[in-house]
């Protein structure tokens, strides 16, 4: 049998990832070689400072600070340098000069995917991203390959895992949002500046991904309605645990029928949510991931595992890298994005939901024909629908408006369920609700999820 010539793979980044890729690719290469039917010879690494520290000890002459000499001379280029540019320039650069691609880069995958796909495309070329969503978790490759056949519904994912920790310990521990994100921060699951976890931005680029994979249509990125989970307060998450429930960040992608015109769209959004204690996502702790699809034939499937961590995201890089390398040795073009449905991305008014909201309302006769009628009005059915025992309070401002009981006013607090309803009606009962001169302040909003 006649042996492969070598492979040749450039790394684009040496952080907590890149450095891990590094060293199994070193450590691991006879082993990857009878996988392949070649050897994959790490060339180089590009970095912007080849004396940086870093947490793996390879070898000093494997780095450079040229990466498009680097480029130029590799048949597999893995970026896991993160960001936009210059990551979005040398992924091109590469592509058009026919090698394969490998990259965990969300973010620009997000941004760019259609353009970068197309580069792909032009020239036969090959563009994996399996370690972009969720980790280690396989998910990519069974949404493109494994379910290419199937019909995907609808795909509920917990795939950013600081969230996930910070909700979880809120949950078990009862802790304030603010002590679990330092907590978060200390074992390293949250950066300094946390913005892109807890905002949820970080959650509505892989929802974007994951979207445009699973209905087969590009779903840009300011597409996806993104909500966060800052305004999350113990009260809601303890009030979420006597109702048997839980708060998880969820990103939904969903394909649904346009209310309005009856043709069918998709959906993508990310947004704090109740779940069920039952549902398969209520047991993902920690900062685990789990992505939550169902399908036409396939039914319900769940994937589940660690969603970030240099060996663990390193494991779905190099998964990549086996597989482009495997299609060099066979040979054949590259495979190109399905993304010619064109259905189109429905707005989040358009979305069915149902809301659990919690009000305080004066204590006083007519109170609960006045929120039912309220709902009524607005087109929302109320599902459940439980009053606490009444306390005092003073006024209370409420987005803006002053709503003034005097000082000792009776209150009692009502928890509403909603049955499913447009999100547009939904928002708009709250607003009304809100208005209304018998309820004195609506401390939760939530979506329920799950069901």
């Amino acid at each position: 049998m006649i042996e492969y010539r070598n492979l040749r793979v450039a790394l684009l980044g040496a952080g907590s990832v890149g450095s891990q890729v590094a060293r199994l690719l070193l450590e691991q290469g006879d082993e990857f070689a009878s996988r392949v039917g070649a050897k994959l010879e790490l060339v180089g690494i590009a970095v912007r400072d080849v004396d940086a520290p870093r947490d793996v000890d390879l070898p000093r002459e494997l780095f450079t600070t040229d990466a498009s000499s680097l480029i130029l001379g590799a048949d597999i280029v893995v970026e896991l340098m993160g960001g936009i540019e210059p990551a979005r320039g040398y992924v091109l650069e590469a592509l058009n000069s026919g090698a394969d691609v490998i990259t965990a880069n969300k973010a620009l995958l997000a941004t760019h995917g259609p353009e970068l796909f197309e580069a792909a495309e032009q020239v036969g070329a090959q563009l994996y991203y399996e370690a972009a969503v969720a980790g280690a978790i396989p998910i990519i490759r069974p949404l493109r390959d494994s379910l290419a056949g199937d019909r995907v519904n609808r795909i509920l994912g917990i795939v950013n895992g600081t969230t996930n920790f910070i909700l979880d310990r809120m949950d078990v521990n009862g802790e304030s949002l603010q002590d679990a994100l330092a907590t978060a921060t200390e074992r390293g699951y949250a950066e300094a500046d946390p913005t892109a976890d807890i905002g949820g931005y970080d959650a509505a680029q892989k929802a974007a991904i994951l979207a445009s994979l699973a209905f087969h249509t590009t779903v840009p990125l300011d597409r996806v309605y993104r909500e966060g989970i800052t305004g999350i307060t113990t009260s809601q998450v303890d009030a979420a645990r006597e109702a048997g429930a839980v708060i998880k960040l969820l990103a939904i992608c969903e394909r649904m029928t346009d209310p309005e015109t009856g043709e069918e769209g998709v959906s993508a959004r990310v947004y704090p949510a109740l779940i069920d204690r039952h549902h398969p996502l209520a047991a993902v702790h920690g900062a685990h991931n789990a992505v939550f699809v169902q399908a036409g034939a396939a039914g319900d499937l769940m994937f589940y595992g660690a969603g970030a961590g240099g060996v663990e995201t390193a494991s779905a890089v190099l998964g990549d890298v086996v597989s482009a390398a495997r299609r060099h040795v066979v040979g054949g073009p590259g495979v190109a994005e399905s993304t010619h449905a064109d259905l189109p991305v429905l707005d989040i008014g358009r979305v069915v939901t149902r809301y659990q909201i919690t009000l305080d309302v004066t204590d006083q006769p007519g109170v609960l024909a006045s929120v039912a009628r309220i709902l009524s009005d607005g087109g929302v059915s109320v599902e459940t629908m439980q009053q606490s025992v009444p306390s005092t309070t003073g006024a209370v401002v409420i987005s803006g408006n002053a709503a003034i009981h005097g000082a000792g006013a009776p209150t009692a607090t009502l928890v509403i369920g909603t049955h499913e309803a447009e999100e547009a009606a939904l928002a708009a009962t709250v607003e009304a609700l809100a208005a209304s001169d018998v309820v004195t302040a609506i401390s939760s909003v939530l979506r329920v999820e799950g069901s």
